[in-house]
């Protein structure tokens, strides 16, 4: 039994991409807290496992050469449980490259836009002030749609998002994906898309690492303090 990963964790969706990898990869671990709406990612002994102030963070002790080594951002942590266990990365340079692709299309599209959604269309007006901005939230929430739509017409030709393989690009969409409510989606044009929420959400690894400190989860429109951990701190 290897020893167990320290993961950073909050209950959010890109801390589940990790809670979720760690359940499915059989890899044990322990959990440490931080609370982002009591500024806990600020924290000077959190930066010096991540530098940019956002979880997750893992600290694996037995890293490359059988020392210790930390990682931030939550696709490189995925890349690098995947390539740690051999799991969910396909078995072809393929297979690898598609899931690198549409990782980083999560990473650098379906997260960042899907997050402005949920700030600019639930965060934003719940502020005091409210910041209730019709043209941010048109814009998020239909680039939000875009994005959908491209993973329903990849998911009409595949049963996964890299493939016809379950792999670290389906636990990294999962999450945000699995929110399209909040972020003022629907699934009606989007049946591909729906059977695979449905698919995954039936998996045991994706449902414990979903379950992971879930009654830690709130609802920042109502604590002005955590909004200003959150949205005004700087540095």
């Amino acid at each position: 039994m290897p020893d167990p990963i320290d993961l950073y964790f909050w209950p959010t969706p890109n801390g589940w991409k990790i809670s979720i990898a760690l359940e499915e990869m059989d890899l044990p671990y322990n959990l440490h807290l931080v609370d982002i709406g009591a500024g806990d990612q600020f924290k000077p002994d959190f930066l010096k496992i991540a530098p940019n102030n956002r979880m997750p963070a893992i600290i694996d002790p037995d890293g490359p050469g059988s020392m210790p080594i930390s990682l931030f951002e939550s696709g490189a942590i995925l890349q690098y449980l995947s390539r740690k266990t051999g799991r969910f990365y396909g078995e072809t340079e393929r297979d690898r490259i598609s899931v690198d692709q549409w990782l980083m299309w999560q990473m650098g599209g379906l997260g960042p836009m899907a997050g402005q959604a949920h700030h600019f269309l639930k965060y934003a007006p719940a502020m005091d002030p409210p910041n209730d901005l019709p043209y941010a939230k048109d814009r998020y929430r239909n680039e939000t749609a875009r994005l959908y739509g491209v993973l329903d017409r990849q998911l009409a030709l595949h049963q996964y998002v890299a493939g016809d393989f379950y792999s670290i690009a389906d636990m990294a969409c999962w999450g945000w994906a699995s929110l399209w409510e909040g972020q003022q989606q629907t699934l009606d044009d989007k049946p591909h898309m729906a059977r695979w929420l449905d698919e995954l959400s039936a998996r045991t690894g994706v449902q414990r690492g979903r379950a992971l400190a879930a009654e830690k989860r709130g609802d920042f429109r109502k604590d002005k303090a955590a909004q200003d951990k959150l949205f005004n701190r700087k540095g």
